[in-house]
């Protein structure tokens, strides 16, 4: 049976705000668990991303999180736990109660669980973590990065088990809107698909002749070998999908755009890239397209 919690943080919450952690990340230690095990650490962040690393974890630490975003739109909070989430259980709370999220058997550094925030409430997470056989300063470090996606479309679904996708084509009118607001756009080719069944998931090798955008670096510019012509692939990178989506490799030229979570691409729409020219051009001629796009 799992012990009290909310009478715990009833009976003394440590604030340790800003004093500890910055407005994105936090790192601090369970020390003053070891004290008084009433204790329960409270963080305050104010960023759409970031982490936490609890040292010395203790008896709790509720995370709370404050971003800056409107609250006339539902808020879906990921959450990828660190590769030393051991003994320790993972919490949401919502209305005042709480919501098992991540256990303390099993292997959660190898998911990501996501959820959607409790209407106006602002988005809580509760770590618990159980007391250790070799006492309780044995240096470990726990944590999770996490990630507020608001009222994004791009990429992925999400739902409460993780990312999540609809495994369908996207529509002209989608694709329009995947290749403004993804987080990454690139032209190439597929290179080769692997799949992990204990993810349930798909990796996709792309080489790719254009990056048109990425938020971060996910793609890696290679060195061109002397004398080659412009257009041959200089772009490595990885796309992640879903198992069930049943990806295969393909013929031809793409346009791949999607989203990325915690340093990894996620595939959203995918067109053959002359397809896509096509819709592109038919929606331009007709002012409906929802971006300038560079063609060359």
């Amino acid at each position: 049976m799992l012990p009290n919690v909310i009478t715990l943080m009833c009976i003394l919450i440590l604030q340790l705000q800003h004093c500890a952690a910055d407005l994105c990340n936090w790192t601090g230690s369970g020390f003053a668990a070891g004290v008084d095990s009433r204790i329960v650490l409270q963080v305050q962040l104010r960023c759409t991303e970031g982490s936490v690393r609890w040292i010395y974890p203790g008896q709790a630490l509720r995370v709370v999180l404050e971003p800056n975003l409107s609250s006339s739109q539902p808020t879906t909070v990921c959450i990828k736990p660190s590769t030393s989430f051991r003994g320790a259980s993972l919490f949401i709370e919502r209305a005042g109660e709480l919501e098992l999220l991540v256990t303390e058997t099993g292997r959660p550094e190898q998911q990501v669980f996501c959820f959607t925030a409790d209407g106006p409430h602002r988005p809580v997470i509760y770590l618990q973590s159980r007391p250790q056989s070799d006492g309780p300063w044995s240096r470990r470090t726990m944590g999770f990065r996490y990630e507020l996606l608001g009222n994004r479309t791009a990429g992925p679904n999400v739902g409460h088990s993780g990312l999540q996708a609809s495994c369908r084509p996207c529509n002209d009118t989608e694709l329009l809107m995947a290749v403004c607001n993804s987080d990454f756009v690139v032209r190439g080719f597929i290179n080769s698909v692997s799949h992990d069944s204990e993810r349930r998931t798909s990796l996709v090798e792309v080489s790719a002749a254009r990056v048109y955008w990425q938020r971060s670096g996910v793609f890696e510019q290679q060195a061109a070998a002397s004398g080659s012509p412009r257009s041959i692939p200089s772009w490595r990178g990885h796309i992640h999908t879903l198992l069930q989506c049943h990806v295969k490799p393909g013929d031809g030229e793409f346009l791949f755009t999607g989203s990325e979570h915690f340093g990894e691409a996620w595939l959203g729409c995918a067109p053959r890239y002359k397809d896509f020219l096509s819709v592109y051009q038919t929606a331009w001629a007709a002012r409906r397209n929802s971006c300038d796009f560079p063609l060359d």
